[in-house]
């Protein structure tokens, strides 16, 4: 009979554990959620529109956070950095567009 009272213990001791463990990670899940969805809006207008690339670069910031001990606190840094490459890009690409239209307006 004591085996039995002691494995309800545990049991229940086990229950309450993985409930507080579920509980962290959806609380984590929703703090980078959160900050995703905040870099997003605000990184949208100043790359113009594109879109698709800053989902990746976020997703890609995300994977890399996940990779650490502590991905809610790394992910923001880690976005911000992946959001710069983008708008790097993007200017070193528009800078090659204009330089394109100058070349072939010389000829």
């Amino acid at each position: 009979m004591k085996y039995k009272s002691s494995n309800t213990i545990e049991g229940n001791a086990g229950s309450a554990f993985k409930h507080a463990c579920l509980a962290s990670c959806q609380k984590v899940l929703a703090q980078i959620k959160d900050a995703k969805d905040a870099i997003f809006a605000e990184s949208l207008a100043a790359l113009n529109g594109h879109e698709r690339v800053l989902k990746l670069a976020l997703n890609e910031a995300e994977a890399l956070a996940w990779q650490t001990v502590y991905p809610h606190l790394v992910f923001p840094a880690l976005a911000v950095e992946k959001i710069q490459g983008v708008a790097n890009w993007n200017r070193h690409q528009r800078l090659l567009g204009e330089h394109g239209r100058s070349f072939s307006l010389k000829n």
